[in-house]
């Protein structure tokens, strides 16, 4: 694979990708296209970054990549430790794990498997490596950029910051493909209300299909089998981060945020025959928030990334989300085959994401018509559900049916009470005590959360207990 070479204009930044294999060179050009002038400096650095993350995926099955592009030497090392961590994440979760998008034949027995067969195969090649930097930044950490995806965890992370007392951007990420259908209701109105709201066009998606479609480790028609999931990519996260921060960087923004909720670390090991993974969600953990704020502050540019979100289970996001700011619920959109009737996106009421947001919303009492799913999928939805065709946590699954069933709506099996759903949780592997950088902006958001949950809890030896009221102080004045 050879990434490079880039080429930057004031609004936009290009770079080939080449693959090589049995005899045959194939091309495609990424590209980021932006609404306005974006030449800040250190544009090309920053588009560099951008143009070679998509390539972090593919060390696992390709002898070399070469970039043909100048990289500064903390570049180069990101780039290194992202391959790695995606490599052990992509083999366990997407090789030994079967999805049915890989071919049998690649698939290792499990008593041949080793720690070896997760490392990268990739020697990494690079024209050129600096020091120093053209990147002048002074951040204003009282402005927070929203990674915007029209989902009901991006809206409820803006909601929050600015009422938190945050002069927030929403910055929306436009795939090229139809996954743009999911974010198009709530750009359309935010761009509409909030002049600050901004979208980055780029082919990432196409460029993934095209590298995936001819690998031989990868099933024919892949597409066709399994709408949930991808084959081989699990890092593109960073590639939207990069993509939107001359965007941030121009306008002095000093904080990266994302709508990473909470999920249960208790009962999992994060390790599987000596390979440590992240069960597929590396670029959504706390871990590459931390790195991210450390290769921002090593770079010179001094954002921090972090997620406000991060205490909350799934199902308090909606809570807050409808009670609290209502208008931007109604912009929410959480499905994989989104389509456009009379001119507005409609979920398909079907996949995995809608069946486990309808389940959420049925437990809160929430009316679903309103972001558009149709009576049809509510009525059908236990049948699903019977079938496990939802990707929610067990406990969330368990306390979701018990709230239906106290509502009166229908009882199925593995209906139970799991009270810490409801709770704000502090543990050191997801969302620790500093979850937020910014102490008076923690203060305001937590104080939001304890109007809509039942309490504080902490992990201890994987089990989630009650905090007392004074280690609950403790913890807010870190």
């Amino acid at each position: 694979m050879v990434v490079g070479p880039v080429t930057v204009k004031q609004r936009s930044a290009k770079i080939k990708y080449e693959l090589f294999f049995e005899g045959v060179r194939k091309e495609y050009v990424l590209i980021q296209s932006y609404p306005e002038d974006v030449s800040v400096k250190g544009f090309d650095e920053i588009s560099t970054l951008a143009g070679i993350t998509p390539a972090v995926n593919y060390g696992l099955f390709t002898d070399t990549i070469e970039i043909r592009a100048p990289l500064h030497e903390l570049d180069y090392r990101y780039f290194l430790n992202m391959m790695d961590v995606t490599a052990r994440d992509i083999f366990v979760n997407r090789i030994v794990n079967r999805t049915g998008l890989i071919k049998e034949e690649y698939i290792p027995r499990e008593d041949e498997i080793t720690p070896d067969m997760a490392r990268p195969r990739a020697e990494v090649q690079v024209s050129e490596t600096f020091q120093g930097s053209s990147l002048d930044v002074e951040p204003d950490y009282s402005k927070c950029a929203v990674m915007s995806s029209g989902g009901k965890e991006s809206l409820l992370t803006y909601g929050l910051l600015r009422e938190a007392g945050c002069e927030a951007y929403p910055y929306f990420v436009n795939e090229s493909g139809r996954h743009w259908y999911t974010a198009l209701t709530a750009y359309r109105e935010l761009v509409a209300r909030d002049p600050k709201t901004r979208k980055v066009w780029t082919n990432v998606d196409r460029l993934f299909a095209f590298i995936e479609k001819n690998m031989r480790i990868v099933v024919p028609y892949y597409w066709r089998k399994n709408r949930e999931i991808y084959p081989i990519r699990l890092f593109w996260y960073a590639h939207y981060i990069f993509s939107v921060l001359p965007l941030a960087l121009k306008n002095s923004v000093g904080n990266i945020t994302m709508g990473n909720e909470f999920d249960d670390p208790s009962g999992l090991t994060f390790e599987y025959k000596g390979i440590r993974h992240y069960y597929a969600t590396y670029d959504q953990s706390l871990d590459f928030d931390t790195y991210m704020t450390g290769w921002f502050q090593r770079r010179g540019v001094g954002v921090k990334q972090w997620s406000p979100l991060r205490p909350i289970s799934p199902i308090i996001v909606l809570r807050i989300l409808f009670n609290r700011y209502p208008d931007l619920a109604v912009l929410q959109t959480s499905c994989h085959s989104t389509h456009i009737e009379n001119g507005a996106v409609v979920p398909c009421g079907t996949c995995f994401k809608c069946n486990g947001v309808l389940l959420m919303m049925l437990a809160e009492g929430l009316d679903p018509t309103l972001i558009r799913y149709k009576k049809e999928h509510v009525e059908t939805l236990p049948e699903r559900i019977e079938k496990g065709l939802v990707r929610l946590e067990e406990s969330l699954v368990k306390h979701s049916l018990y709230l239906i069933a106290q509502r009166g709506l229908w009882k199925l099996p593995r209906t139970e009470p799991v009270w810490h759903v409801e709770m704000i949780h502090f543990d050191n592997v997801n969302a620790r005590y500093d979850f937020i950088p910014h102490r008076e902006i923690r203060w305001r958001v937590l104080d939001i959360f304890e109007k809509y949950t039942r309490g504080y809890v902490k992990l201890l030896d994987s089990k989630w207990v009650p905090m007392a009221e004074e280690e609950v102080e403790r913890a807010k004045n870190l």
